[in-house]
């Protein structure tokens, strides 16, 4: 679990690719996609745009060469059904799309697929299959949150002091299956709807798809992962006005660019390795 662990640079594994999106992310979406391309050292067999049903999408999955999957298409639930608002924010559809990425086990052919967000772009060559185990990219900061939903889901601490969320993920779908038939069960409902009964819907950013599985994962196979620092940059300007230079720079110090302005409603995590 080293972070210090060198990995090959390249690999045999094949990996299906799994992006959910809406509208607002055509403009980043065909950066996300050829950066995918070029930089992912895996075959990659599909990548799935999970997404609503609009011209638009459909018309950039057939000129990508992507598979297009209508998100009302995908679980026996929609957005509409996830009431997770307030009076000042509304994350429902934020929540859909994790659920959306935890449904590749069903959707993926490949027994790896790789998850990442529609506005976050590869600068750097990336590897996730490293022998016979899966390369995670961490920070060092997480939602406190995050960890109380996963000890109500499991009904044990998460293990990791790193944090998983860091825009993309490589999902293992046996080990996927195995993490939803462990929630279900412990709760005798399925896994979505276990998340939607356990998570404090007051809060802003109560459940995390990555920190979940990276934490089960952790802490069921812990000699099967790798951990490297994530290296993601958040640039506040449009995918399309970066220049080679400034990529090449930028590829230097970071390994991801995303393309959306966050705000500082995040807190650092007080612990130490163990």
């Amino acid at each position: 679990m080293s972070l210090s662990q060198k990995v090959p640079l390249s690999s045999r594994t094949k990996i299906d690719v799994l992006i959910p999106a809406i509208e607002k992310d055509l403009g980043t979406l065909p950066f996300v996609i050829d950066a995918l391309r070029k930089y992912v050292k895996h075959p990659i067999g599909e990548i799935l745009i999970v997404a609503p049903k609009t011209k638009k999408m459909m018309d950039l999955c057939s000129k990508k060469g992507c598979k297009f999957v209508n998100e009302n298409k995908v679980l026996p639930l929609t957005k509409k059904n996830i009431n997770y608002r307030s009076k000042t924010w509304d994350r429902s559809g934020w929540l859909f799309q994790q659920f959306l990425k935890l449904s590749g086990d069903s959707l993926c052919s490949s027994k790896f697929y790789l998850v990442i967000d529609a506005d976050t772009v590869l600068i750097r060559p990336h590897i996730f299959r490293s022998g016979q185990k899966t390369v995670f990219y961490c920070r060092n900061w997480s939602q406190d949150e995050y960890f109380k939903t996963y000890k109500k889901l499991l009904g044990r601490k998460h293990s990791s002091s790193l944090s998983f969320v860091t825009h993309y993920m490589l999902f293992e779908k046996s080990k996927l299956v195995q993490l939803k038939k462990t929630i279900e069960s412990k709760h005798r409902t399925p896994w979505y709807s276990a998340i939607l009964r356990n998570m404090n819907k007051s809060k802003q950013y109560a459940f995390s798809e990555f920190e979940t599985y990276g934490n089960f994962i952790h802490s069921t196979v812990p000699n099967k992962l790798i951990r490297k620092q994530a290296l993601n940059k958040s640039l506040h300007m449009n995918a399309a006005q970066i220049s080679k230079f400034q990529l090449t720079t930028l590829s230097k110090t970071y390994r991801s660019l995303s393309f959306h302005k966050r705000k500082g409603y995040f807190r650092k995590l007080k612990v130490t390795e163990p």
